[in-house]
């Protein structure tokens, strides 16, 4: 079965940057894409960015437009997400995740998740 390890989650300022990483394993020849997804606390988990295996397509949520990039490492079998001019808001627990939907931007839509990894803005 497949499976995701995420890292790269930390303490940071407002106006820093982080990359968080995620390690994929198992037999991917199903999968689709894969997406970051994020849970604020006492919050429903929200899609942020998402890229497509083999094009690398990628799409994103409004929030992180322009400030986060997604994006793979085929050889590694590694998923990346960039983020700069973090903001207090993207405080989050981030989480990567496999869909073989060609477009599900939802949570209900992806198959396989990794453990998470804490991502903490300062003001």
């Amino acid at each position: 079965q497949v499976q995701l390890v995420e890292s790269g989650g930390g303490l940071v300022q407002a106006g820093e940057s982080l990359r968080l990483s995620c390690a994929v394993s198992g037999p991917t020849f199903n999968t689709y894409a894969m997406g970051w997804f994020r849970q604020a606390p006492g919050k429903e988990r929200k899609f942020v960015a998402r890229i497509v295996r083999v094009s690398g397509s990628t799409n994103y949520a409004d929030s992180v437009k322009g400030r986060f990039t997604i994006s793979r490492d085929g050889a590694k079998n590694t998923v990346y997400l960039q983020m700069n001019r973090l903001k207090p808001e993207d405080t989050a627990i981030y989480y990567c995740a496999t869909t073989e939907s060609p477009w599900s931007t939802v949570e209900a839509g992806y198959n396989y998740w990794g453990q998470g990894t804490q991502v903490t803005v300062s003001s």
